[in-house]
């Protein structure tokens, strides 16, 4: 039995109930052109195969490769490739139909490779996710609570995102040491907000969650002007947290080049 490696941040599920939780969130079809990210052991590949005639793997763990390949043509077609996805090209990967992405994603990757997959969202049909419980929460976060931030806004600019259900450490081994949750992600079929500069949208949410305890006024002064506030209807007092997606996509029409609100 091959040994979890930590600097992978591995922690290989086990328990069948939560695997059939997550093959029945996903409700794969046979035509679904499916990748799993990190599959591990096969605790989810294997029961995957007997829904889909094709799914890709990425595993960046070597020795995990041949455990992979071994079952290959059980059930489905397997295909396995080593390679580290917060690098991995997704649009090799799309066809008509759009791509279905699955994982029990590395705690110490999930959040760089959730800005990664938005690069491809228009190639993506949908996600399912298992994430740290807090990573989770920050994803589906509404505005004005302790959880909401750049990720909630960043994630819920391109996906609708819903929290399914809770994963206890038992279910894994090694157990890891907090808890986990699946989510589901679910790319907008048209702009819920639209952003004329995308590259000017992203620098506010960031500079504006930098310094979250300050007045909004005072996080975004080096970008811009207490006017730019007003013709928002945003009140200079709040803070970066009080603020909607469409409160940030206004003031990045107003500051990027020729910009007006939408």
């Amino acid at each position: 039995m091959l040994r979890a490696r930590k600097r992978f941040g591995q922690h290989f599920l086990h328990d069948k109930n939560i695997i059939h939780k997550i093959l029945t969130a996903i409700d794969p079809n046979l035509d679904d052109n499916l990748l799993e990210i990190g599959p591990g052991r096969r605790a989810l590949t294997l029961p995957l195969l007997n829904y889909c005639d094709q799914l890709t793997v990425v595993e960046l763990d070597r020795d995990l490769i041949p455990v992979l390949q071994r079952k290959a043509v059980q059930g489905g077609q397997l295909k396995v490739i080593n390679a580290d996805i917060l690098t991995f090209e997704f649009d090799s990967l799309s066809r008509i139909g759009g791509l279905r992405v699955v994982g029990n994603l590395p705690y110490n990757i999930s959040t760089p490779l959730m800005f990664h997959l938005m690069d491809s969202i228009t190639k993506i049909q949908d996600m399912h996710f298992m994430l740290q419980k807090e990573v989770a929460r920050r994803i589906v976060a509404n505005v004005g609570t302790r959880n909401y931030g750049r990720l909630s806004v960043m994630i819920q600019y391109f996906c609708h995102c819903q929290y399914l259900f809770d994963v206890a450490p038992t279910c894994f081994t090694p157990a890891p040491k907090v808890d986990s949750a699946v989510i589901r992600l679910t790319p907008h079929k048209a702009p819920i907000v639209s952003a004329k500069d995308f590259t000017v949208f992203s620098e506010i949410v960031r500079t504006a969650f930098n310094q979250r305890r300050k007045t909004i006024s005072n996080s975004l002064k080096s970008m811009l002007s207490p006017e730019i506030l007003d013709a928002c209807n945003i009140d200079r007092r709040l803070r970066a947290e009080n603020l909607t997606l469409q409160d940030f996509a206004c003031l990045a029409n107003h500051v990027s080049p020729g910009g007006t609100d939408e």
